[in-house]
């Protein structure tokens, strides 16, 4: 491991999991004090670990002092300046100042009730009625996060992840937008942006923030969280003055096939090529299914938002199959890989999850038509024996963890050869070793249903076909995903490392 990133320590009513932050500059005592924070900073420093903290900067929570102040004003306040309020349409403004949809369901406006009892203006929030939507439009929000970055790296961060970056500025004019609005990509096409998504103005705000960091010694970052299209748009983000990395998505999403794993991974290294940024693979998230279940769903399926006791279920052993595989593709990639808590486990979503123990917002605000996250969330299992798999002292973690985990549990599985524990760690090991982080992509002739490539002085081959696939001759097996078959043939649905006769000795 190289760094650590936190998602939000702050002070939250958790309406979102903590991505509604009531206070940037301290820690909810659901987690500790800002001692302890400092504590865990420098715990991670002595062992050459890098931290990473989430920021928030498109939305406070609906408790944040600024958005009480607002409310309290009232119209036409400077306090409500610093958001997006609105007067509704239609007559007595009872009507949503737009068209737009919430990302977790629902309408993206709340209407208030004013100081004085009656109904006002209405408010914006992309996401939950508790997250309302900060006006970037205006010097104080900038002049605010400026200092919010300052007070983090006084504290020892080494830079921040930063939530919803490509929503913080929005089309001028608010035009209506019809179709959904949750930030998705595409297959490498550049779509018409929605008047919420992406907007040009937002690359001013991280030059800024670039500024700022570039002001303290040592390496600083900030990586994007920003779902749009296409890889050209996204590498705009990771210019040589604004974020040194952006998360890809469109990585995320590709399809298990080799034709679409193809596309993805070359688009994406040529589009930030031409900005000279590191390119980033990522495989799950705190916000998707965990792509040992993904996988084991059929190719092509539109990844669920969620998937329920009652939903078609994954198949595991595909799934982990899969899973595997996609790892050392995704880690044998030069450039930054990004691991959710967890995959390290080979654990599969919670697909059961009793419906009335879901606090994703997603589930309510869709009217119980999409699960949400909270699957993907579920604390990791550490002892198998143990309360709550070691998570806790007692039996019950803050989201019910299913039974069947034990068996992926971390007691389970260090020093257990073959076990996904194990491959994780000699993938990483092996990554650094032989400097596949950092070193270009070479393709090879191979099947329309095969990926080869060269990094250095290693071969990559995945196969993604039905047959088993013969070894370049004179090949050294240096690592696998899965066994090769009874002939030494690369099976279906695994990846292996080589080092081919005429690459030996190189690096």
């Amino acid at each position: 491991m190289d760094a650590v990133w936190l998602s939000p320590f702050y002070p939250s009513p958790q309406a979102d999991a903590g991505y509604d932050v009531a206070d940037y500059r301290d820690v909810d005592r659901l987690f500790g004090t800002l001692a302890d924070l400092d504590r865990l900073i420098a715990e991670a420093r002595a062992r050459g670990l890098r931290f990473i903290v989430d920021l928030v900067p498109n939305h406070t929570s609906a408790a944040h002092h600024w958005f009480t102040a607002a409310l309290a004003a009232g119209p036409g306040s400077a306090e409500r300046q610093r958001y997006v309020f609105r007067d509704g349409r239609g007559p007595g403004g009872t009507e949503p100042p737009n068209d737009w949809q919430s990302v977790f369901g629902g309408p993206a406006w709340t209407r208030v009730t004013e100081p004085d009892g009656t109904a006002g203006q209405w408010y914006l929030h992309l996401f939950d009625r508790g997250q309302p939507d900060l006006n970037w439009d205006l010097p104080e929000v900038r002049a605010e996060f400026l200092d919010i970055l300052r007070y983090w790296l006084d504290r020892g961060v080494d830079g921040f992840r930063v939530d919803v970056a490509n929503g913080l500025v929005k089309q001028a004019d608010l035009a209506d937008w019809h179709p959904p609005v949750e930030p998705v990509t595409g297959e490498g096409t550049e779509m018409p942006r929605p008047p919420m998504w992406d907007q040009d103005g937002v690359h001013a705000i991280y030059q800024d923030w670039r500024r700022v960091l570039d002001e303290y010694p040592g390496e600083r970052i900030l990586v994007a969280e920003a779902w749009v299209q296409s890889a050209e748009r996204l590498a705009a983000y990771v210019r040589p003055d604004e974020m040194h990395q952006a998360f890809n998505f469109e990585y995320l999403e590709a399809a298990w096939t080799a034709p679409i794993q193809y596309a993805v991974i070359t688009r994406s290294l040529a589009a930030n090529e031409t900005v000279g940024a590191p390119t980033t693979w990522v495989l799950s998230n705190h916000d998707v299914l965990r792509h040992a279940s993904r996988l084991g769903l059929p190719v092509g399926t539109p990844r669920p938002r969620g998937i329920g006791v009652d939903d078609p279920q994954p198949d595991p052993v595909l799934g982990l199959r899969r899973a595997r595989a996609a790892t050392l593709l995704m880690l044998a990639l030069p450039g930054s890989a990004y691991l959710y808590q967890g995959e390290e486990l080979g654990l599969p979503e919670h697909t059961t999850l009793p419906d009335e123990a879901r606090q994703d917002p997603t589930w309510e605000r869709s009217g119980h038509t999409q699960r949400g996250r909270d699957g993907c969330r579920v604390p990791i299992p550490w002892e198998a024996d143990a309360p709550s798999y070691g998570f806790g002292p007692g039996d019950a973690s803050w989201l019910p963890q299913p039974a069947l985990w034990a068996e992926y549990a971390l007691d389970r599985q260090r020093g257990v050869a073959g076990s996904t524990y194990e491959l994780y760690r000699t993938s990483l090991r092996l990554r650094r070793e032989l400097g596949l982080g950092t070193g270009t992509v070479y393709w090879l002739t191979s099947p329309d249903d095969v990926l080869h490539f060269r990094n250095g002085g290693v071969r990559v081959l995945t196969n993604l076909g039905a047959d088993p696939v013969e070894l370049p001759a004179g090949a050294e097996l240096l690592h696998a995903s899965g066994p090769l078959d009874g002939d030494g043939r690369v099976p279906t649905d695994v990846t292996v490392w080589l080092r081919a006769a005429e690459e030996a000795g190189t690096e």
